[in-house]
């Protein structure tokens, strides 16, 4: 959307909620192409929100936004598109359908109080979103099924609920059925089960509201009784189901008060199809959304403690109570700067409000604790990208605030005078590396500062720098996530490329050695004289480093002693074969010669130096390799590929059990050396179609084989 385009949609009014009993927080999930952006923005143009419905294939929704989203034609990143239907504010919060962008989606659920899950009638859904809606399942959160893209040639609608159905569970059940053209394809209404009337879109939206036609009635009467008794099976009700069997006719507004309870309780999971181009369905469901979806107040909040972990009592959704909001997302907008979206759980957030800023136990997602005193000078509506302002922010819904300048993702946002810290959000780790290079001094600079931009708003990218690999390392989700990234550091003015990232070895002595240092030099002045000489044992693994004196006659004056030491662990350090330090011997200086002018410190830290390359010139050097253990679950049809694919990778598998998350997956435990993981999620999700996930902890370190060491020996020698 451009500058102009993003000025005039941000002077349109924002409702500003006045109790959390008129707000709903919904994140829409769906695999990529399943419709749900462009469902989002039918919504917002049904409700008068916006003018007109943008195009993906644009680039002009309200939800993409990101200049990455436009170049690569996906969806990247998290954005907010309130509404307003019926005097209830909904927040629709659109997430990315990659998995690469797991870490926005994981931002959604945290701000969301239910889930809208989006299915296409014509592709239907991808293993991940199935995994999503058994993670929602674990935690209670009420969901409901819209069958998306009815006006596609190939689109199925009955395919696509049977899928659900098996898929999601038998509590997955239609609200209505798709009226179909006289051409037998086109999709003209919906056949309301409950109210058994016809919602005819063939004039346009909103729809006219009709008796069925006689043709329906059977469809009507098959689907109708499977949803009432699917409804009564949730009722508080205990006579409702004996009232229905005994053929008593259930009023229609009983059925309706049962179902708004059981969705907004997550025991009831209804379905409605939906066509965003024509606006079929669209009515019904915003209806949904606001009638059956629960509150804020019938969430429950997270955990919150002191800024130093002291316990403190359990948060309630209440505007009057104490502040405490979270940073579910933080961007960097070229025109306004930082912009944080904040989820407040607890009290109100206004303009001019000093507050206090916490951001703790997210280190190992690159984030390190710290504490800011801020103020808060505005508070926004955000449509997308556009920001409304607005004059406070309740318990239970949704802003942006800008300009904080210690604001990141995962952040707590509370009252200046009552710090408090929200518990973090479960946040998948990056798995995939990529090395970055500047190509210039002045690229090094900017690199490193928009580096910082990117990090402080995605929790899922982890910067390292690798002093053994000398790289700078960006881990991230997966290929796509890799080259968003890459795109915005470039649009941020960073000229750069890119390099296989390495794993850093260890070199270790295969035999016992013996070996002198001799560093003498006279060149008219004050010289260099040391002499040391060792015996050198390798020590299991683990074991480090040992040096023991047993210098007698004093060969060596004592105080020269720490300086051999201090010579063979800095030539450690360096390596000798391959440029990685050298680990698990025991050094012994057995004898030497000292100069009463000559000999000093220096020297005898070059001769210990000169000692220890001297031994492993005698002995066998072996290099050492990271072992991970690897956790990797998939689906139980997977397995078998899997396991032959650990084996190509030079992989030991420990054993698999059944997931303990439940569904038709299974984990396989394995040793795998680091080197063959550098890639291994993007091969995982190719050979599981996306489904296959895992995690990975060092082990230990281990003999590489004799190929794979001489060339790492004969890498290090062309790079000096």
């Amino acid at each position: 959307m451009a500058r102009g385009d993003r000025e005039k949609v941000s002077q349109a009014p924002a409702q500003v909620a006045e109790k959390p009993a008129d707000v709903r927080n919904v994140v829409v999930v769906g695999h990529a192409g399943s419709g749900k952006t462009t469902l989002v923005e039918a919504l917002l143009a049904a409700t008068g929100t916006i003018g007109r419905a943008g195009a993906v294939t644009e680039g002009t929704t309200v939800t993409d936004h990101d200049p990455a989203a436009v170049k690569q034609q996906r969806s990247v990143a998290l954005a907010c598109a309130p509404l307003t239907h019926d005097g209830v504010k909904v927040n629709l919060l659109d997430t990315p359908g990659y998995a690469d962008f797991v870490g926005e989606l994981r931002a959604g659920l945290r701000a969301a109080d239910a889930a809208l899950f989006v299915v296409s009638a014509w592709d239907g859904m991808d293993a991940a979103t199935a995994t999503l809606w058994e993670e929602c399942a674990a935690v209670g959160m009420p969901r409901a099924v819209a069958i998306t893209r009815l006006d596609h040639p190939r689109a199925d609608f009955d395919e696509a609920l049977a899928l659900c159905q098996r898929v999601f569970g038998e509590e997955i059940q239609p609200l209505y059925l798709p009226m179909h053209g006289d051409d037998g394809h086109s999709v003209e209404g919906l056949i309301g089960l409950i109210s058994q009337q016809v919602y005819d879109y063939s004039g346009g939206y909103p729809p006219q509201v009709r008796e069925p036609d006689p043709e329906h009635l059977p469809a009507i009467e098959e689907s109708r009784g499977e949803l009432i008794e699917g409804i009564i099976a949730e009722s508080e009700d205990e006579t409702l189901m004996d009232r229905y069997l005994a053929g008593e006719a259930i009023d229609s507004q009983v059925l309706v008060d049962d179902l708004e309870k059981a969705v907004a309780r997550g025991h009831f999971h209804p379905v409605v199809p939906v066509c965003a181009e024509t606006g079929v369905g669209l009515d019904a469901l915003l209806e949904l959304l606001t009638r059956a979806f629960p509150t804020p107040l019938e969430h429950p909040l997270p955990a919150v403690t002191g800024v130093d972990g002291s316990p403190r009592d359990a948060l309630t959704c209440d505007p009057d109570g104490p502040l405490v909001a979270e940073v579910v997302k933080t961007t960097i907008d070229p025109y306004v700067g930082r912009v944080s979206l904040v989820r407040v759980f607890s009290g109100t957030l206004r303009p001019d409000t000093p507050v206090h800023i916490s951001g703790h136990g997210l280190a190992e997602r690159g984030h390190p604790d710290h504490d800011a005193d801020e103020r808060v000078t505005h508070i926004y509506s955000p449509l997308g990208a556009n920001l409304r302002e607005v004059g406070k922010c309740i318990a239970g819904d949704i802003c942006a605030v800008t300009k904080s300048t210690a604001a990141e993702t995962g952040d707590t946002i509370s009252a200046k005078d009552k710090p408090l810290l929200v518990a973090p959000w479960t946040m998948p780790e990056p798995l995939l590396p990529v090395a970055v290079v500047p190509k210039t001094r002045s690229d090094e600079d900017a690199l490193a500062k928009n580096l910082a931009k990117l990090v402080a708003g995605d929790p899922t990218l982890r910067l390292e720098r690798n002093p053994e690999t000398h790289q700078l390392v960006l881990w991230c989700m997966g290929e796509a996530h890799a080259d968003v990234v890459l795109d915005r550091l470039r649009a941020g003015g960073v000229e750069l490329s890119t390099e296989p990232a390495k794993v850093a070895l260890r070199e270790a002595f295969a035999a016992p050695a013996a070996g002198q240092g001799r560093h003498v030099k006279q060149s008219g002045g004050h010289g260099q004289y040391a002499v040391c000489a060792i015996q050198l044992e390798p020590l299991p693994r683990g074991a480090g480093i040992e040096f023991v004196d047993k210098i007698v006659g004093g060969a060596i004056p004592h105080n020269y002693i720490p300086s051999v030491e201090k010579g063979v662990r800095a030539q450690a350090e360096r390596g000798i074969v391959a440029g990685y330090p050298v680990v698990d011997f025991r050094v012994t200086l057995v004898d030497g010669k000292a100069h009463s002018v000559d000999s000093s410190d220096a020297a005898f830290q070059t001769a210990g130096s000169m000692a220890l390359k001297d031994a492993a010139e005698k002995a066998q050097i072996t290099l050492l390799e990271p072992v991970d253990e690897v956790v990797i679950t998939v689906p139980d049809s997977a397995v078998g590929a899997v396991m032959s694919d650990l084996s190509g990778r030079r992989g030991r598998v420990l054993g698999s059990e059944s997931d303990p998350a439940g569904g038709d997956r299974t984990q396989v435990r394995a040793e795998v050396p680091a080197i063959e993981l550098l890639r291994y999620l993007v091969d995982l999700r190719s050979m599981t179609a996306g489904a296959g996930t895992f995690t990975r902890e060092f082990a230990r370190y281990e003999p590489m084989p004799g190929h794979l060491a001489d060339q790492a020996r004969k890498e290090h020698t062309t790079s000096r």
